[in-house]
């Protein structure tokens, strides 16, 4: 694999994609991993040496001690859950004291935001989908943090007047929740919340930097930067399924305005796609399968949130979408993963268009209405029956597997770099220079 200055890891799909495996396989190329978007919503998984790390927050490239780790103003930030995840990887023998930063200008999650996002997902209009958030406050952190008046970043926790100005927010979420709450109005008490939010201010500050001036003199000195994106580009607030997004710009456009860093230096961008598709929450989900077909992909490729444990929709790939996001994102080349889930199928079906409304469409629609009666268009291919959980190369796999891996690539139009047959970091094959 050949290091850029820049590399950018996206998901092409709704999330879930793997992509914490590929960046823990990057990583030893890289001299930094930045986190720049997203809060514990997301979930990345990293499996090694048969020990199976589980992180939401801090940057799957902690696994590697030679790397600085970054999370960045663009991140909503629950203090306790990245204390817990901190805590958690110290126990097993990982550094992160000298090797973990986080930008003073990320915004931070309170009670309130929490309470917000339960009561926002259970007054779900009637006869309308719930969006599915997690319920961790993530979006209305972020619905703070663009109307201002009520939003507090982690800089401002070290700053005077910390107790008077969480008083005023909490007075004011306090008379809100009267009105928006389905049952009992909870309060929230200030001085205990201060009190509470001073002590992880105090085992933060040895974490605690100007991240994008940080970023900014590692790439002028050289440096080799990864930029991990969590979540998924099909739920990208501005450019994705809308409303049944994140909160955040999980797609390649979000890169810039969440780390600081300009688009001049994301030399190398991979895509990351599960070889099918899944979905969590709400939403439409045109080749969704509810049947035997669909569950026995959730069962073979373990899909279960990594944080909410929830069943993960299952379904056939979907080009069009695929197409879209890599366009979207500026993919440079794609990373196939959860190739082995597959085997066994007699055979395989790739959605290259839909059908709406009697008329066939190539491009992937711009409304969550058009979408939801989509029928897909599918091509059917045959699968095949050896379990690939031991290929090294390409050549090792079945025939039909590499006839899959390129009818994808040329429905996407991007080239194949990596192909994933299991979750371990050594099942992996590298196809071309990545």
């Amino acid at each position: 694999m050949v290091a850029v200055p820049g590399t950018c890891v996206i998901g092409l799909q709704w999330g879930d994609e793997a992509k914490g495996k590929i960046v823990d396989l990057l990583t030893e190329r890289h001299d930094i991993v930045v986190r720049y978007q997203g809060g514990s919503n997301a979930g990345h998984t990293v499996v090694t040496g048969g020990q199976t790390y589980k992180l939401s927050l801090i940057p799957s490239g902690i696994l590697r001690s030679s790397v600085t780790c970054v999370v960045t103003g663009g991140v909503v930030l629950n203090p306790a859950s990245f204390l817990g995840e901190i805590d958690g990887l110290t126990s097993r023998g990982i550094r992160v004291a000298e090797n973990l930063l986080v930008s003073d200008r990320a915004h931070v999650i309170f009670p309130w935001h929490v309470e917000e996002d339960r009561a926002t997902e259970s007054r779900t209009t009637s006869g309308r989908e719930a969006i599915g958030t997690t319920q961790r406050g993530i979006g209305p952190c972020y619905r703070d943090k663009y109307g201002r008046s009520d939003a507090i970043r982690l800089g401002d926790l070290y700053r005077p007047g910390l107790a008077e100005r969480i008083a005023q927010v909490a007075a004011q979420k306090s008379l809100a929740m009267q009105v928006f709450a389905t049952g009992a109005a909870p309060t929230f008490d200030p001085k205990q919340i201060c009190e509470e939010y001073l002590g992880y201010a105090e085992r933060l500050r040895p974490h605690l930097s100007d991240t994008t001036t940080y970023l900014h003199d590692a790439l002028e000195a050289g440096k080799r930067v990864l930029f991990e994106g969590a979540q998924g580009a099909l739920l990208d607030v501005d450019h994705g399924t809308y409303p049944y997004v994140t909160s955040s710009n999980s797609s390649g456009v979000g890169i810039p305005a969440g780390s600081g860093v300009p688009g001049r230096y994301q030399n190398q961008i991979i895509g990351i796609v599960k070889a099918y598709s899944t979905r969590v929450g709400g939403g439409p989900f045109p080749t969704e399968l509810e049947d035997a077909t669909g569950q026995r992909i959730r069962d073979r490729g373990n899909e279960y949130g990594t944080v909410t444990k929830r069943p993960r929709r299952c379904g056939w790939f979907d080009a069009v979408a695929v197409r879209y996001t890599t366009r979207l994102s500026g993919v440079d080349t794609l990373a196939v993963m959860l190739l082995d889930v597959l085997s066994g199928f007699d055979e395989l079906k790739i959605c290259t268009a839909y059908d709406i409304g009697g008329k066939r469409v190539t491009v992937f629609p711009s409304h969550v209405d058009d979408l939801r009666i989509a029928k897909p268009i599918y091509e059917t291919m045959p699968g095949w029956r050896e379990e690939i959980v031991t290929a090294k190369n390409l050549s090792e796999l079945p025939g039909n597997a590499l006839r899959y891996i390129t009818r994808l690539s040329e429905l996407i139009g991007r080239p194949v770099g990596i192909v994933s047959v299991g979750p371990d970091r050594d099942q992996t094959i590298l196809a071309e220079s990545t």
